[in-house]
């Protein structure tokens, strides 16, 4: 046999074993798992955004609380100067009242605040814990397909490996220079080779010139102009 010819059975057994390779990195199983992977990582994210959240909320509440509680003794204290102290004329009991209105606003403001705030609290613990139960069953669907996929992965696996034996078997007598050509070309190009049909390549449908079939049919290294491709004659 030739060199092309030795070059063309290894090409053979290469792509059989490749073509596997492929099919167990698209896997549907696979895909899935990655899917759900990236779908569990994405709750997990939502969930330490949400404990983060509620984690400020909290701060804030107790905020609140001390300025709720700040103001409330202001307050009390104001009263108990109104009561304590006699107003010297209208102005001075305009502004009692002025700072009586001031904060009781505040302490209205603040409730109001503290009602929101309570309201964000509930909202975000309902989403924590949707968020929690879609990724329990996430991730038991993920344990359970990773099984399935494991033992399939592994058969697939074993099978790859003989191919790849198979094929690296088929290298046995193929020049150095053969290879390092089919290397190089499958780097851009897969398969690297292709017959001549009807006068073409095989593999892009270039028509050839005749002294260029001469050489092809003559056995000679040729590569396809428009793909690259070496050509068996």
């Amino acid at each position: 046999m030739s060199q092309l010819d030795l070059l063309w059975d290894y090409q053979t057994a290469d792509n059989e074993a490749d073509m596997l390779a492929l099919s167990i990195k698209q896997s549907p199983k696979r895909q899935k798992l990655l899917k759900l992977r990236d779908y569990i990582k994405d709750q997990q994210d939502g969930l330490r955004t949400i404990e983060s959240e509620v984690m400020a909320m909290s701060d804030r509440m107790d905020a609140l609380k001390d300025a709720i509680s700040l103001a409330d003794d202001q307050l009390k204290l104001l009263q108990k100067r109104i009561q304590e102290e006699q107003p010297s004329g209208s102005q001075q009991i305009g502004e009692f009242i002025a700072e009586a209105n001031r904060l009781t606003a505040t302490l209205t403001d603040y409730d109001q605040e503290i009602r929101h705030v309570r309201k964000s609290a509930t909202d975000r613990d309902r989403r924590q814990r949707d968020a929690k139960l879609r990724a329990i069953k996430s991730k038991e669907e993920f344990d359970a397909l990773r099984v399935e996929y494991d033992l399939e992965y592994k058969e697939k696996s074993q099978l790859l490996e003989q191919l790849r034996k198979k094929a690296e078997e088929k290298k046995q007598g193929i020049e150095p220079e053969y290879l390092a050509k089919y290397t190089a070309i499958k780097q851009h190009c897969t398969p690297p080779m292709a017959k001549l049909v009807d006068g073409q390549c095989g593999g892009c449908n270039m028509s050839f010139p005749s002294s260029v079939l001469h050489k092809i049919r003559a056995g000679q290294q040729v590569e396809c102009e428009t793909c690259g491709r070496l050509i068996l004659g």
